[in-house]
């Protein structure tokens, strides 16, 4: 089951390797040797979206970008 057409990329370019992603989505996130955000499923399922979207919110680096098809209700 996908995550409602929600996709993830990161940008290793701007990773700090602090960790938060990994911490909070570990299924969808893990750090490589060089301690760099490596990304696990670019689709996540459904049920790991929620967590997909607070390791968003929470990476200081803005690291890790989402295409959403959902309307932005903020």
């Amino acid at each position: 089951m996908s995550g409602g057409g929600l996709r993830v990329a990161t940008d290793r370019d701007r990773c700090i390797g602090a960790g938060l992603c990994v911490l909070t989505a570990p299924d969808v996130f893990e750090h490589d040797d060089d301690g760099l955000v490596t990304l696990l499923t670019p689709e996540p399922p459904a049920g790991l979206v929620p967590d997909v979207r607070l390791a968003h919110q929470l990476c200081p680096a803005q690291a890790l970008l989402l295409t959403d098809p959902r309307p932005d209700t903020t």
